[in-house]
C-alpha cells in the first residue's frame, strides 16, 4: 500500500495501481538520447507488475496502530515483505518468464541496498537466505532463456543490466510522484550512450504538473494515472480500518510530466 497524503487524508493506493504508473512511464520511454524498450512486451510488462507479490496483501492490509491508518510498504514487517518478495516472480513466470527474471531482480536489487551487518542477526539471516535463493533462481532462468534462440539475445548480461535498470527508474520516479518527493534525483538511468541522473522537479504540485531533466520521452509531454481510496479517519482496529476502505471513495490521481525548461532545446 502507497499512502498519498492530502491536507484531511490519504489515498491509499495499492502496490499494483503503482506498479501501473511504472508500466505507463515504461511504454512512452525512449527517444533518440536514451534509445528504445526492447525487449518492449516483456519489460513493460515487468514494470507494470513489479509489485506483483503484493496484490493479495493490498486486498486486506494491515492496520499500523501507530498512524491508525493501513500499513504502508515502508511500514511492513521484515518476514512479510521476504514472502511476498519471494512468491512475486513466481507468480509473473507464467505470462513471461524474461518478466518474472527482472522481477526477482528488482526485488533482489532492493535487499542489496540494506545494511545487513547492521541488522539484527536472525533479520540478517533472513535476508541472505532469500538473496541466495533469488540469485540462484535467476542463474537457472537465465541459463534456460539463453537456451532459447528468440530469448537469447535479451537474456545477454548488458540488456539485462540495462531492463533491471530501466525498472528500477520507473518504479522510483512512480514513487516520487505518488509520495511528493520531488524535487527528486534517480539513480543513474540507462540512455544509449552513458547513464545519467534524472532530476524530478515540481511545477504546479497541486494540480500534478512536474518537469523532469533530461526528457527520456518519445512525446513533448506525458500523463500518467492510478487509483486510490480516500481516508480521512484514523482507526483503533483493524477490521473497521478495513471495512471503512472497502467502502471509501475513490479517487483517481493524475500528473503530468514536461521537461524542464533547460532541457526543452537540448
Amino acid at each position: 500500500m502507497v499512502l498519498h497524503e492530502l491536507s484531511d487524508g490519504v489515498v491509499a493506493i495499492g502496490q499494483p495501481s503503482h506498479a501501473w504508473v511504472s508500466g505507463q512511464l515504461a511504454r512512452t520511454w525512449g527517444n533518440d538520447r536514451f534509445g528504445p524498450v526492447w525487449p518492449w512486451e516483456e519489460v513493460c510488462l515487468a514494470a507494470e507488475q513489479h509489485d506483483i507479490g503484493m496484490a493479495e496483501w493490498d486486498l486486506e492490509p494491515e492496520l499500523n496502530p501507530d498512524t491508525g491508518r493501513p500499513r504502508s510498504f515502508m511500514e511492513m514487517a521484515l518476514e512479510t515483505h521476504l514472502r511476498m518478495w519471494s512468491a512475486a516472480p513466481h507468480r509473473l513466470r507464467s505470462q513471461s518468464r524474461y518478466a518474472a527474471l527482472l522481477v526477482s531482480l528488482h526485488g533482489t536489487g532492493l535487499y542489496a541496498r540494506r545494511d545487513l551487518d547492521a541488522m539484527e542477526p536472525e533479520r540478517a539471516v533472513a535476508v541472505r537466505r532469500y538473496l541466495r535463493a533469488q540469485r540462484a533462481l535467476q542463474e537457472e532462468w537465465l541459463a534456460e532463456l539463453r537456451a532459447d534462440r528468440k530469448a537469447a539475445a535479451a537474456a545477454e548480461p548488458a540488456c539485462v543490466e540495462r531492463n533491471r535498470a530501466l525498472v528500477w527508474a520507473w518504479d522510483t520516479l512512480s514513487l516520487a510522484l505518488l509520495l511528493d518527493w520531488a524535487p527528486h534525483e534517480t539513480d543513474p538511468v540507462p540512455t544509449a550512450d552513458a547513464p545519467v541522473v534524472l532530476r524530478l522537479s515540481p511545477l504546479d504540485p497541486e494540480r500534478g504538473r512536474f518537469a523532469l531533466k533530461p526528457w527520456p520521452f518519445g512525446r513533448e509531454r506525458i500523463q500518467v494515472r492510478c487509483e486510490g481510496r480516500r481516508l480521512e479517519e484514523r482507526f483503533e482496529d483493524e477490521a473497521s480500518m478495513r471495512e471503512a476502505l472497502a467502502r471509501a471513495e475513490w479517487v483517481t490521481l493524475a500528473f503530468e510530466l514536461e521537461p524542464a525548461r533547460s532541457a526543452r532545446s537540448a
